[in-house]
């Protein structure tokens, strides 16, 4: 009887030490909230993002992973980067097509007076 007695006794002191330790005590000051990660947008405002830009970009962990906002915004802007890259290398292209056509085109034109 004795031991269960004294198996309640030390239940009840260390329920009560962890509620204390939980709920802070009453005198001091809880603990302050910490500051969420935010990413530091590594990536250049002030030129395009290149591979080492994409190498050492890292994203803080939430709870669940990743967060989503910092993810989508960071993908957003490259798939931008890459769809504007793409219009130009598309572009140049093009105007390289038309110049070597007519490179071709004035290389076959016969000369006035040089007909045999």
């Amino acid at each position: 009887m004795f031991m269960f007695l004294f198996l309640v006794v030390a239940l009840a002191v260390v329920v009560g030490a962890v509620t204390l330790s939980v709920i802070g005590g009453g005198d001091s000051a809880p603990l302050p909230d910490a500051a969420p990660e935010r990413l530091d947008d590594p990536l250049p405002p002030d030129r395009p993002v290149n591979h080492a830009d994409i190498e050492t970009l890292r994203f803080p962990l939430a709870a669940r992973g990743y967060r989503m906002a910092e993810v989508d915004d960071a993908l957003g802007r490259i798939a931008a980067e890459l769809a504007e890259r793409d219009a130009r290398i598309a572009d140049l292209e093009h105007a390289l097509a038309g110049a070597q056509a007519s490179a071709h085109v004035s290389m076959q034109k016969p000369v006035e007076g040089d007909q045999q």
